[in-house]
């Protein structure tokens, strides 16, 4: 599963499938009883794909997939990699946390210039959380590396429920 931008923490891809979204979908259904590797939901037209508790960890990585009709014969499956919700969360409370932090010390750093007062604390604190989100975004990054083995195990497995047919993936 290449990945045409190593930037992304949350990998996308599409998959043309010549088939209905009813069989498709229909298929992940049939999936979650004949095997136990992965838990399977299904939500309307969306399939999400993750491991058991007994097999997950922190970084473990879930897939979402979306299963839109094109026409009577086809239809285009979207699909996104990421972390358990509530790690995602955690990561962008943090990432919000550290904005508004930055922005805080940003307009403490602008009182004490205007009023000639002495900002040197307010800009160094200004750098510690550029620091910070520079070491958000790596540790994102390891945790997606860490996860590439089981990103590629439900990749697969996706593969296998879809299978067979002429199917066209294009990652994004």
């Amino acid at each position: 599963m290449p990945l045409s931008n190593d930037i992304v923490l949350r990998p996308r891809f599409k998959i043309e499938i010549p088939r209905t979204n009813a069989s498709v979908l229909e298929d992940f259904e049939k999936s979650k009883t004949v095997q136990s590797d992965f838990i399977v939901s299904r939500v309307d037209d969306h399939v999400f794909i993750k491991f058991p508790k007994r097999k997950q960890h922190f970084w473990s990585p879930q897939l979402h997939l979306e299963i839109n009709e094109i026409d009577q014969n086809s239809c285009l499956l979207h699909g996104l990699f990421g972390p358990n919700p509530t790690v995602w969360t955690l990561f962008m409370f943090l990432h919000f946390l550290v904005a508004g932090l930055f922005i805080a010390f940003a307009v403490w750093a602008y009182t004490n210039w205007t009023l000639n007062n002495s900002y040197a604390i307010q800009i160094s604190l200004m750098l510690l959380m550029v620091v910070f989100w520079f070491g958000l975004y790596f540790t994102g990054r390891i945790g997606r590396a860490s996860g590439k083995n089981e990103m590629q195990e439900l990749h697969n497995f996706m593969l296998n429920v879809v299978e067979g047919e002429n199917t066209k993936t294009s990652f994004l």
